[in-house]
């Protein structure tokens, strides 16, 4: 077994950490590359020094966005993540510091399962293109007022939004930004878009779900300064008046290891800080 390991280097603890989860992965029987960066200090080979297609898992240490950066960075690694989270709670990133090794043995014995979730890409007129775990976010950017941004879903008209911008998320996504724009929680298994206006000059404009097998296209109306997107938070392209933008279903799946005592209900209670309790009869 290869297991590829991604410390976070601008979290305080990562480096030890990754010190103790590679000298436990060897002891047992594990082979583990670093992220090059880091492989050095760690005391690990190079991610370099092995083939993308032979690693097995891979292990980010740090929350969330270490998980989307990883993603972003290297897609060229498909293995399934286990993320350790050194922050607040995650809700990618859900195996905590005191269960590390716990985690990690149930990982080499096989008590895990993997989650396949669907990932969103998108494409300028220009044919660049961009892919994403949570969501693809349209933003006014150096607009000092709302913008227009018409929406048509296989080429059929939708709406058009006055609003300082849209998101498009994933369910992955729908506990991120979409869900602080007043979007809807979906379960990660899911497969469906969410459309989330953000903050909408006409209050009727609500979130709408959206199947993933309907390409979307979202054209720029106003004839400001460019929009901004962003795609998990990285800010990739912008658009200008009366360009569009097309977003649709990754044939690229985003793959998580879920161990068998960490449930995303819970994860959701803790994160979103719910306070109902069950009441015995």
């Amino acid at each position: 077994m290869i297991i590829a390991l991604f410390p976070n280097i601008r979290k305080s603890q990562s480096k030890s950490i990754a010190i103790g989860i590679r000298e436990f992965l060897t002891s047992q029987g594990v082979s583990v590359v670093v992220e090059d960066a880091e492989a050095q200090e760690v005391g690990a080979p190079p991610l370099s020094s092995v083939e993308p297609d032979k690693i097995d898992f891979l292990i980010c240490l740090g929350g969330d966005g270490t998980i989307l950066r990883l993603v972003q960075k290297c897609p060229e690694l498909t293995a399934p993540i286990v993320g350790v989270n050194l922050g607040s709670l995650g809700f990618m990133a859900d195996v905590p510091i005191t269960e590390v090794y716990p985690s990690l043995q149930d990982l080499i014995n096989g008590n895990y399962r993997i989650q396949s979730r669907i990932m969103m890409e998108g494409r300028t007129i220009n044919n660049n293109m961009c892919y994403a775990v949570n969501e693809i976010s349209f933003h006014r950017a150096k607009n000092p007022c709302l913008v227009d941004l018409a929406i048509h879903v296989d080429g059929s008209y939708l709406n058009t939004f006055s609003a300082d911008g849209i998101i498009i998320s994933t369910p992955s996504g729908s506990t991120a930004y979409s869900l602080a724009a007043g979007g809807p929680i979906l379960t990660p298994e899911l497969e469906a878009f969410v459309l989330t206006p953000i903050s909408p000059h006409t209050i009727s404009n609500r979130p709408i779900v959206l199947m993933p097998k309907q390409e979307i296209q979202i054209q720029y109306l106003s004839e400001y300064e460019p929009v901004e997107i962003a795609y998990d938070g990285f800010t990739g392209n912008t658009i200008s008046t009366g360009e569009m933008f097309h977003i649709s279903l990754s044939s690229r799946k985003f793959r998580l290891v879920n161990l068998g005592h960490h449930d995303y209900y819970s994860t959701l209670r803790s994160k979103l800080g719910w306070t109902g309790t069950l009441r015995h009869t």
